[in-house]
């Protein structure tokens, strides 16, 4: 299984980002894969790099043709092959509390 870390950034546009953020999020549903959205990015999980890739490229674009005259995406990408993660399964090792 592979997980991602995906960030878009459109430059230049207002400082609210929702729009093209909801554009994303369109893209990674309509594709029918796994995600989670955090304030600072979205966390994918897909089973191959291609897929990833083919998804990445759509968002990317996407934000584009939202009206975006410049964007900045980042991804990081977690491709293990020694035993199967998923999102959940690398929250469950941690032992944390998180104050509010």
């Amino acid at each position: 299984m592979i997980i991602a870390q995906l960030s878009i950034a459109p430059i230049g546009k207002a400082t609210s980002l929702h729009t093209y953020v909801q554009k994303v999020i369109d893209i990674l549903q309509s594709e029918k894969i796994s995600f989670e959205t955090n304030a600072m990015g979205t966390i994918i999980e897909t089973d191959s790099l291609e897929k990833l890739f083919t998804v990445v490229e759509k968002a990317h674009k996407a934000v584009l043709s939202a009206g975006a005259q410049r964007v900045i995406t980042e991804l990081k990408i977690d491709d293990r092959h020694d035993k199967t993660a998923t999102m959940k399964t690398k929250l469950a090792q941690l032992n944390f509390s998180q104050k509010t």
